[in-house]
């Protein structure tokens, strides 16, 4: 799969990869096909319809801001966070958008951008339309999937079942790799055949698109930004935005263990793990900045666990590079053979994900061997399977928050277990993918990021 560790970990901003940065992407891909195509300057006026799960949670989610921005010409990466209140507010006073920063159109949200929850696309759950005007006539329309991740497909992308095997947006499904790789047992046989582990299959790999100095460079630059993100969830304190008043936990965890005598509790870094987590995912909540791992809604797993290897067990710059590589490769087995979308397949596809790259990571770290690794992560996902998405009130709050700090902890216990085995095991990474993938098949539309099942209302109804 022509997949970069830099398309699986990517810098963004809260509260949903798949509602907020892949919109704002697919958003932008818009006006700069207007752009190109000559028509920007005809455009008048804009309209865009959120379909299925993007229609049913968009407003939790932050979908519509996130559009927005993207018809600004912002990027998830680079858009400055201070500003987005003040820019979507703008919009809704004025009644106009500037598309691409630059060719000012007619745009009201509460008229020209629909929410319709129950209309549902073929191909995949998150799909939204985007059409452009002139003067009451049809000028371009397309349809967008916002995939998992941040990853987004088009319309006229679409071939076929090769089409999910895209990368963000546009990139092609070819096997241009020096080690290509589809599943997990023909990623362990490249570490047989050419003696090496998982994360120099990576390296090697990614070397495909840059000098070995620029992926590190990158992997620090990830790494800083989750650092970032966990120093600042653990200082910012109140409620998180929306109608339940969750308040943050981090700053008054951070306080309670700096002054415990650590030798008093044994289980003291669970809970430093619980904080990072926690951290991370308060941040996301509240529409901040935070790196991609493989989603927003899973954010905090893979940054809480390398914390606590950086923290706990000594980690270096080279373990963490090794960790990230190693997490990736396993998260992008997932996105290809399965789904990364708790849209498509429930929160398995997210935090259970989440957890199996963290406790490939990991185990990685501690000595294991490829065989290891696989197992790992084979325990991380077969103790999510057929975990369901049901965010409250369309939040990425309650379970999210809480449900990373205990699928962190669960990628600890994963890594553990497969590193005192010798690697054999009766079920593999491939055959839990596969099922993990049927899994959500078969789940109901009502838990797979719908809002319309399970917690969301249950706790609703109360």
């Amino acid at each position: 799969m022509a997949v970069s560790v830099f398309d699986l970990f990517k810098v963004g901003v809260g509260p949903s990869s798949s509602h907020t940065v892949g919109p704002m992407r697919a958003a932008r891909h818009f006006a700069q096909h207007l752009d190109h195509a000559g028509l920007l300057d005809r455009v008048t006026h804009i309209e865009v319809r959120l379909l299925g799960s993007l229609g049913a949670t968009g407003r939790g989610h932050g979908s519509d801001r996130a559009v927005l921005l993207g018809l600004m010409g912002h990027e998830p990466d680079t858009v400055p966070i201070d500003s987005i209140g003040a820019w979507v507010q703008a919009v809704h006073d004025t009644h106009r958008l500037s598309l691409l920063g630059r060719h000012p159109v007619a745009f009201d949200p509460t008229r020209d951008l629909l929410f319709q929850g129950r209309q549902r696309r073929p191909f995949h759950p998150n799909a939204l339309t985007l059409s452009a005007h002139a003067d009451g006539a049809l000028l371009c329309a397309q349809t967008w999937y916002s995939v998992g991740g941040g990853f987004v497909v088009s319309d006229d992308a679409i071939q076929g079942p090769d089409a999910r095997r895209q990368g963000p947006g546009l990139a092609p499904a070819v096997d241009v790799l020096p080690l290509p790789f589809h599943s997990a047992a023909e990623l362990l046989a490249l570490t047989r055949t050419h003696g090496i582990d998982i994360a120099e299959v990576m390296r090697r790999n990614e070397a495909h698109w840059r000098p070995a100095a620029d992926t590190e460079a990158g992997l620090d630059r990830i790494w800083q930004a989750m650092q970032d993100c966990v120093a600042r969830g653990c200082q910012q304190e109140g409620e998180l935005p929306g109608g339940f008043h969750v308040q943050r936990r981090a700053p008054a965890l951070l306080k309670h263990l700096t002054s415990q005598d650590p030798t008093r509790d044994p289980l003291v870094q669970m809970d430093w793990v619980t904080l990072f987590a926690l951290a991370v995912n308060e941040e996301n909540a509240a529409g901040a900045r935070v790196v991609t791992a493989p989603t927003n809604g899973a954010a905090g797993i893979v940054p809480a666990v390398l914390h606590h290897a950086v923290r706990h067990l000594g980690c270096d710059r080279r373990g963490v590079h090794d960790f990230l590589l190693t997490a990736a490769a396993i998260g992008l087995l997932y996105k290809e053979n399965a789904s990364i979308s708790g849209a498509e397949v429930g929160c398995q596809g997210e935090v259970g994900v989440a957890c199996s790259m963290a406790a490939a990571g990991l185990c990685a770290l501690m000595g294991g061997q490829p065989e290891q690794v696989e197992n790992a992560a084979e325990i991380g996902m077969e103790h999510h399977l057929g975990l369901t998405c049901d965010p409250v009130g369309g939040l990425v709050q309650i379970p999210c928050i809480e449900r990373n700090a205990v699928g962190a902890i669960q990628a600890i216990h994963a890594a553990r277990l497969a590193r005192v085995g010798d690697g054999r095991h009766r079920v593999s990474l491939d055959q839990v993918i596969l099922t993990m993938k049927q899994t959500g098949a078969d789940m109901r539309s009502h838990y797979k990021e719908t809002s319309r099942g399970g917690l969301a209302v249950n706790i609703v109804a109360c």
